[in-house]
């Protein structure tokens, strides 16, 4: 009798396992985030909104500026979206210095950079196909690496002229995100002539011999273009960096923004953009960098809010909610909240620097909407991971009522 009696508790018990949280209306949603939030200490700010009617549900110093690391990707995809559309794609060019004549280029052939930081070796080996089956049999110049489009520094601000060992060297004309294909040194010193020395070697392996050594420069305005190898559309691209939080990524958007639409290929001049594009969305932030690793970026929770409610009403709302992380199921996000009312459900963007633990993005909980930001810096990182997730599970839960008051705090 007592196994009997023992089956049935243990019953009892994995069906109050496997049941759903119950859903909280707004006061219990905002009672559960300040328990975490006081806990967590004054360097934590957060507030989350319901994203259709806009009502806060709770605020605990969301005016606060903070460091928000890797979070400030959000601002730099936005600004991409906005500026380049979801639908546009990045090229890099082929181009001859003047026409071939029975398959003879008489001259340099220009492989010129525009920014796409996925380019590598099948772009080049396709390249180089296509103009073997075109008919090019010989280059008696050279294959000149152009990479004019952005300016000399390799690194994030962060870094300098120097490249970051977080960061591959930043180009305009980059192949395989700057790696050497060797143990060391990690990544190439001059990544325009490196991505032209792969270029000439599938050229040969296509049957096109070229003469001379490849270089570096600049293609002549009389340069004649021949052919174009289109990179994913930028949602594709958007999603590539936020996903995974890439910063290598990061910062040769944010040096493309600068280049399309300042006039240099700069990371100060793509900030200048960027802010500009937030202005358009009610969003004032510092913007140092593209990724986030510079500790000069600065942000306040209300204003990451403000940009996802911007965004969520933007022609652009699928392209950046679909490039966001999913709870429990992909990029920086896909070993958090499983099995979880979160999982499945929130899509966010991870921030983490030393003592600095970010999270921001959307929840589609049970009933209705909500998009949070919780900026956390001079913490423990791993605890206040732990306390996100728990604060995004609770989110999962959410039941806009309609009527009750949210709580807010700060």
């Amino acid at each position: 009798m007592r196994a009997a009696w023992t089956s049935i508790a243990v019953a009892f018990a994995l069906a109050a396992a496997a049941a759903p949280a119950p859903a909280a209306g707004p006061l219990a949603t905002a009672a559960r985030l300040d328990r975490e939030m006081r806990a967590t200490g004054p360097g934590a700010s957060a507030l989350v909104v319901d994203a259709d009617s806009g009502e806060t549900i709770y605020a605990r110093g969301a005016n606060a500026a903070r460091v928000p690391a890797s979070v400030n990707k959000l601002h730099i995809t936005a600004a991409a979206l906005m500026r380049l559309g979801p639908e546009a794609r990045l090229a890099t060019d082929v181009l001859f210095a003047r026409p071939p004549l029975d398959g003879v280029l008489d001259g340099n052939l220009y492989l010129r950079g525009g920014g796409d930081f996925t380019y590598g070796a099948a772009q080049t080996r396709r390249l180089a196909e296509a103009l073997a089956d075109g008919g090019l049999t010989e280059v008696r110049g050279r294959v000149v690496g152009d990479e004019a489009l952005f300016d000399g520094r390799r690194g994030p601000p962060s870094a300098g002229f120097a490249v970051s060992p977080w960061v591959g060297p930043l180009s305009a004309l980059s192949y395989e995100r700057g790696a050497s294909g060797a143990s060391w040194p990690r990544f190439q010193s001059r990544p325009a002539l490196f991505a032209a020395q792969r270029f000439e070697r599938a050229l040969a392996r296509a049957g096109v011999r070229v003469r001379r050594l490849a270089r570096t420069g600049m293609a002549p305005a009389s340069a004649t273009l021949v052919l174009s190898m289109p990179s994913a559309p930028v949602g594709s691209l958007v999603a590539a960096v936020n996903q995974p939080s890439d910063n290598f990524g990061a910062e040769m958007l944010i040096k493309l923004l600068g280049a399309r639409f300042a006039g240099q290929g700069s990371t100060a001049e793509g900030a200048r953009v960027v802010t500009e594009a937030m202005s358009e969305l009610g969003v004032r932030a510092r913007v140092a960098d593209g990724s986030g690793l510079s500790r000069a970026n600065r942000t306040t929770a209300a204003q990451v809010v403000t940009l996802l409610q911007g965004m969520d009403a933007s022609v652009d709302a699928a392209a950046f909610s679909s490039s966001l992380a999913v709870a429990g199921r992909s990029g920086t996000l896909r070993r958090r909240m499983r099995g979880t009312a979160a999982a499945g459900r929130c899509r966010a963007k991870t921030g983490t620097l030393t003592g600095i633990s970010a999270l921001a993005g959307y929840c589609s909980a049970r009933r209705g909407r909500v998009a949070f930001a919780f900026l956390m810096n001079g913490v423990d990182v791993a605890t206040a991971r732990r306390r996100q997730d728990r604060m995004v599970a609770t989110l999962g839960t959410y039941r806009a009522t309609g009527s009750a008051t949210p709580t807010a705090r700060r």
